[in-house]
């Protein structure tokens, strides 16, 4: 039996040899991780194409590795852990040249692993928004998923809190937003 995310100019899509299921939960955290808790670091600029659903992402490691990708992400039409497709596509540094003069909308981050988690410590107008979020294998293993210590709330069913609403956010929008979890920055 196959999961259905969703659907496209009125078919359902399905995985498949390209696409893959995304499943994760994401949470409001009240501040960065402790740095003695992180196991690597990379700041993230991602680019989201305007007029598409492509995310254009350069990941910069404290080691000097540089990863960049072309990802495109389905959303489920429902809520929960299963947050649709997502299809992935590597990139060389001349390809991202190529692609990165495409008009997008940009949001910059800094990714600390502290496993099992990714914590997205925000800049620019987001400064001072911490999200981490939890990828699973199964449906199980997000259902059995304990919130990590520092949760404030579970957002993974707020889609504002989604990079593709993120990165349209304003400041102001953003403290409203927080303000609603009981968060104040």
């Amino acid at each position: 039996m196959r999961d259905r995310a969703g659907g496209v100019d009125g078919r359902s899509v399905r995985p498949g040899k390209y696409a893959l299921v995304e499943r994760e939960r994401r949470f409001l955290l009240a501040g960065p991780p402790l740095p003695s808790t992180v196991t690597v670091t990379r700041l993230i600029t991602d680019r989201y194409v305007v007029g598409t659903r492509l995310r254009l992402r350069r990941a910069d490691f404290s080691d000097g590795r540089c990863e960049i990708k072309l990802t495109q992400k389905i959303p489920a039409p429902r809520p929960g852990a299963i947050q649709g497709l997502i299809t992935n596509t590597y990139l060389s540094s001349a390809e991202y040249d190529v692609l990165s003069s495409l008009p997008a909308l940009s949001l910059s981050k800094a990714r600390h692993s502290v496993p099992p988690l990714g914590v997205d410590v925000f800049e620019g107008d987001l400064q001072g928004l911490v999200l981490a979020e939890a990828e699973f294998g199964t449906d199980e293993e997000a259902r059995s998923f304990t919130p990590p210590a520092g949760c404030v709330a579970e957002v993974t069913d707020d889609r504002r809190f989604t990079g593709g609403r993120l990165v349209r956010a304003s400041r102001r929008d953003l403290l409203g937003w927080l303000a609603e979890y009981g968060l104040r920055l």
